[in-house]
């Protein structure tokens, strides 16, 4: 393996779901550079209709403010598209199920009950504490291509992020709340909320940002035809 093929492999796979952030505010050219970078994430025709509402500071206190308001009103999520299919095959499952009681576990839950669960999607509207959340949104009449070109260019900023020192989480929890964001932010009514991404400082010390769930086996996901 090449040492150039190596650092790229290992800057892919040291991605990781960042849910503990530390108190250290992100430097916004950081941001602008890693934003920038990527947009050369490939688009039909090159139309680039991504776009990214970048929320810090005071807004960020008034957004999260109001994301715990609705939440604990007892509002129902309503994003604004379907995540996932109605029913997932049981090696999904499996891995869904590793992946949720895993991160509640190492949060420092006895045990992944309705109550863990609760408290833990409360701290998603918290963007766990990250100093920084993009808001990643597409024109309201966006169909499957389009969410495929969001997510080459989603997977170009938590990559870059990752180059820069920087840890993520991309959120689709938060994206439920789609109409508090538009509200809150000012995004237009016609943008449909895709996600949501938790941005700063990774806090190492926190057992939660050591949880990493198994990823599959390629023998799970690839066909070789010679």
């Amino acid at each position: 393996m090449t040492p150039g093929l190596r650092d790229g492999l290992s800057l892919i796979t040291s991605r990781h779901c960042t849910r503990a952030f530390l108190d250290r505010v992100v430097p916004r050219e950081v941001l602008a550079e890693v934003l920038l970078a990527a947009s050369h994430a490939p688009s039909s025709r090159n139309t680039q209709m991504w776009q990214v509402t970048v929320v810090t500071g005071s807004a960020l206190e008034a957004l999260v403010a109001a994301l715990c308001e609705s939440f604990d009103r007892g509002d129902p999520p309503r994003p604004d598209y379907a995540h996932r299919p109605p029913s997932l095959d049981d090696a999904v499952e499996r891995r869904a199920g590793h992946a949720a009681s895993g991160a509640l576990l190492a949060k420092g839950y006895a045990a992944p009950d309705h109550a863990a669960a609760r408290a833990h999607l409360r701290d998603n509207l918290r963007f766990y504490g990250a100093p920084t959340a993009l808001v990643c949104h597409l024109p309201a009449n966006a169909v499957p291509g389009t969410f495929l070109e969001m997510g080459f260019f989603l997977q170009n900023v938590m990559l870059g992020l990752v180059a820069g020192g920087l840890g993520s989480c991309p959120q689709f929890s938060v994206a439920g709340y789609g109409d508090v964001l538009r509200l809150k932010l000012g995004i237009d009514a016609d943008r449909l909320v895709v996600c949501t991404l938790a941005v700063g400082y990774a806090d190492e010390a926190a057992p939660v940002n050591r949880f990493v769930p198994r990823r599959a086996g390629l023998e799970e996901y690839v066909q070789w035809r010679n």
